[in-house]
């Protein structure tokens, strides 16, 4: 990284844009890989057993204060790969559940 003097204001203005926009090309790239990876029947099986493995689909609450919150931790995981799930592949995200529904009867 390079070093820019505090009172260059617009090399921090660049700086800052810089960043800006790394930011919004890794944000792009996790989406394309997610797209990619529930584009895939294979790689919507992978993303339902991580989400089992999370706890999203049970309670967390143990009646152990320090088990509740490692299971909130997996559920927080959970939660955020669904928010990205839906987001950027929502007929995708409906698909995997209907497929999971199917293997399961």
């Amino acid at each position: 990284r390079v070093s820019v003097d505090p009172t260059d204001v617009a090399g921090l203005e660049r700086q800052q844009e810089a960043k800006r926009e790394e930011d919004r090309q890794h944000r792009q790239r996790l989406a394309a890989d997610w797209v990619w990876l529930m584009g895939q029947k294979r790689g919507r099986r992978l993303v339902w057993r991580l989400l089992s493995l999370t706890g999203m689909f049970r309670t967390s609450f143990t009646g152990s204060n320090s088990q509740t919150f490692f299971n909130e931790g997996q559920r927080n995981i959970g939660l955020w790969i669904t928010a990205l799930l839906t987001e950027h592949c929502p007929e995708d995200y409906a698909k995997m559940t209907l497929e999971q529904r199917e293997y399961h009867k």
